[in-house]
């Protein structure tokens, strides 16, 4: 039996496990399903369950529910996630990390695209969670318990940039707390596809995951599924057919970037997930069709790269601000539109 819920299941699965299935007794009496659960899975706090249960990781009769649903007699509950029940023990592996900066309480990593940051299905080695393990010993884990020693935030597999680690419990609750009050600044580049009619602009809208499909994260501007999301924009260069966009975060969410942009009409270029793998601007045939697909080859994945990151240090108190150059295939990448079409901006 695992001992937490992860609502953000592994990029990789195309297939959904079944974790849990409880059987309600006959006799119970009506309870919130929230509250049912609390007293029968170990080690998992109220708002997991909150949050698995709009998430649709837990059903009840092979149906989605909303959190308040008042559990009845007879009824099965079934918790699904999209990796299969595993044991959270994690091996520690001698990876080489590339560390912008470190000191007794924290270090900075800027992880390479294509590095999973914790263990999950399809990637149970190789992680920055294993390399972490064996660089640095007694680490604190995440909060709750979950296995993720010394992680405060994660950034997708396929996505580049800059990760600070907790090294000790006061560190990991410092930095925990700004994460959850949007304190730290933190900085994206991203290509996208088109050109955005503002230069400048503000996405706001929940983020949640799709009803049609569970790995894919989708926007609800109505406001009724999901999680608040702020995303804020700026226009770096834009050429005739794609855009390079620095990306500021008001709020942290899954694929957060990667939904409001395709929400917009301009998916991040060579995002499979969200359709920015293929033309979406200019004529799809010829010698541009030719220049894009070596583009897409130089770039096998979404060109998004977390550029900077700001925080009050836990110990000093004092706000550090950590800058990372683009890596070669992004560089890569903006040479070749360069040289394909002069920039509009």
């Amino acid at each position: 039996m695992v001992e937490y819920i992860e609502t953000e299941g592994a990029e990789d699965s195309d297939e959904l496990y079944e974790h849990h299935r409880i059987v309600v007794d006959k006799g119970q009496a009506l309870l919130r399903l929230d509250k049912f659960l609390m007293d029968r899975l170990p080690n998992v706090t109220r708002n997991k369950l909150q949050g698995a249960i709009r998430s649709e990781s837990v059903q009840v009769n092979q149906k989605p529910v909303k959190v308040s649903y008042k559990v009845k007699p007879l009824d099965v509950i079934t918790v699904t996630l999209a990796e299969p029940p595993r044991d959270t023990d994690i091996v520690p592996e001698n990876i080489p990390l590339d560390i912008v900066y470190e000191d007794e309480e924290l270090l900075l990593v800027n992880k390479p695209a294509g590095m999973v940051v914790h263990p999950a299905y399809n990637n149970w080695s190789g992680t920055l969670v294993n390399a972490l393990t064996y660089h640095l010993q007694n680490l604190p884990t995440h909060r709750n318990g979950e296995g993720r020693p010394g992680l405060v935030h994660r950034i997708d597999k396929d996505t580049s940039g800059l990760l600070v680690i907790a090294k000790t419990d006061y560190s990991m609750a410092y930095l925990a707390k700004q994460f959850y009050d949007h304190s730290i600044e933190r900085t994206y580049y991203a290509l996208v596809w088109g050109v955005p009619k503002e230069q400048e602009g503000t996405i706001t809208g929940h983020v949640g995951r799709s009803a049609k499909d569970r790995k894919v994260m989708a926007v609800y501007p109505a406001g009724d599924y999901g999680k608040h999301a702020v995303t804020h924009y700026k226009v770096l260069r834009s050429f005739k057919y794609v855009s390079l966009l620095k990306c500021n975060l008001e709020t942290g969410r899954t694929h957060q970037i990667r939904a409001h942009m395709k929400h917009i009409g301009h998916p991040l270029f060579s995002d499979a997930t969200y359709g920015g793998d293929k033309i979406l601007y200019g004529n799809p045939s010829g010698t541009y069709k030719s220049f894009v697909d070596n583009a897409f080859k130089l770039m096998p994945r979404q060109a998004l790269h977390a550029k900077s990151l700001g925080f009050l240090h836990p110990s000093t108190k004092d706000f550090l601000q950590f800058d990372s150059e683009l890596p070669e295939d992004f560089e890569a990448v903006l040479e070749k539109w360069d040289l394909y079409e002069e920039p509009i901006v």
